[in-house]
């Protein structure tokens, strides 16, 4: 049974609308919810992932109407474990909001049941892919509306790190590379943490973005147009890449000591150190991944990651930067004289103090 009217929120007022509500349950099941959800979304399902596939697969063999009959067996129980063991402690005047995936069903039975309890739970229209859509038009009006100051510099110039300082400085930042969960090269995944999907990914962005003031400039890394396995969404990387750049130079001495202490993961995992220089194969020949792998055995990682840097690294910073970001210029940067705390506090506050804000 679908709920009235009055317990329908449009999704044209979902942006403005979240704060209003105690929770946010999403009724998918656990793999809709792990492919990506709205931010703060708890998970409830009213179907497992293999009882949505066995209701589809009636629905398909059988009828419609002997899945409906079992689906609704099934959703009922589930609605009532959920009720007895995640939400008998809830107050009379909490209001949750839920959604499904689109249609409705599943989110209307559960909306329903809560709403003759006697809270004040609310179905959002369209459910996710209504929020979906949302996220798509909302990245795109971004690229619109905010303009970017891009903080460039070669790998290891420490451009993340003073892009944190500069945030706690009380500029607004972007840090595209966080939500990514991923350091954008080759060796840039994090350890024992998967990346989001590329929907997960653009709701993360959004979210983010959402809480940003367009009327103020907004400080982001320069980036490829892919960050690990996810992909900036074209109108912003656009945006972004026509952003006043300012460069973070450091020594390559530098370079390799902040290298070795943000990848010391590489320094004990040296089986995937291997594996992850395999991937350059195709560019650099085996002999080099084989004097590459007698470097690691040897443990001379400040020589291998300088090489990596002056080999690999350097030339692609230097071929792509002049050719994506229109308004770099060479002569405007700022040093970062080590890699000490005090240091790139520093750059931070001379890179404030450099740009038009």
């Amino acid at each position: 049974m679908q709920p009235s009217n009055t317990h329908i929120l449009n999704i044209a007022k979902l942006s403005t609308s979240l704060g209003q509500f105690d929770a946010i349950i999403d009724v998918r099941s656990p793999a809709e919810f792990a492919l990506d959800h709205i931010p703060g979304a708890l998970n409830y399902p009213v179907l497992s992932n293999e009882e949505r596939i066995e209701i589809g697969t009636l629905y398909k063999q059988v009828s419609p109407f002997a899945a409906k009959k079992l689906g609704a067996a099934l959703v009922s129980r589930n609605i009532a474990n959920h009720l007895e063991h995640s939400l008998l402690d809830f107050p009379r005047g909490w209001r949750p909001l839920i959604y499904c995936w689109r249609g409705g069903d599943r989110s209307g039975a559960f909306t329903h049941i809560l709403n003759r309890i006697g809270w004040k739970a609310m179905q959002l229209e369209n459910g996710y892919q209504g929020f979906r859509r949302t996220v798509i038009d909302g990245l795109g009006q971004a690229a619109k509306d905010f303009s970017f100051l891009v903080i460039c510099g070669m790998t290891g110039s420490g451009k993340t790190r003073v892009l944190q300082e500069i945030g706690g400085l009380g500029a607004q930042v972007l840090d595209l590379e966080a939500l990514a969960i991923h350091r954008g090269s080759v060796l840039g995944n994090e350890p024992n943490i998967d990346q989001p999907s590329q929907k997960g990914f653009e709701t993360a962005l959004w979210n983010a973005i959402h809480l940003l003031d367009p009327s103020k400039p907004v400080f982001v890394e320069s980036e490829s147009k892919k960050v690990g396995g996810v992909h900036i969404p074209d109108p912003l990387m656009e945006k972004i890449r026509m952003g006043q750049c300012i460069e973070l130079r450091s020594s390559t001495k530098t370079r390799v000591s902040w290298l070795i202490h943000e990848y010391h993961h590489f320094l004990s995992d040296t089986d995937n150190f291997k594996h992850k220089l395999s991937l350059l194969t195709s560019r650099y020949g085996k002999e080099q991944i084989n004097q590459w792998n007698l470097a690691i055995d040897a443990g001379n990682f400040d020589s291998l990651v300088e090489e990596l840097l002056v080999m690999h690294y350097d030339p692609s910073y230097q071929s792509s930067i002049v050719r994506n970001f229109s308004k770099y210029r060479e002569d405007h940067f700022i040093a970062l004289e080590s890699d000490s705390d005090e240091a790139f506090a520093k750059a931070a506050k001379a890179i404030l103090s450099k740009v038009s804000l």
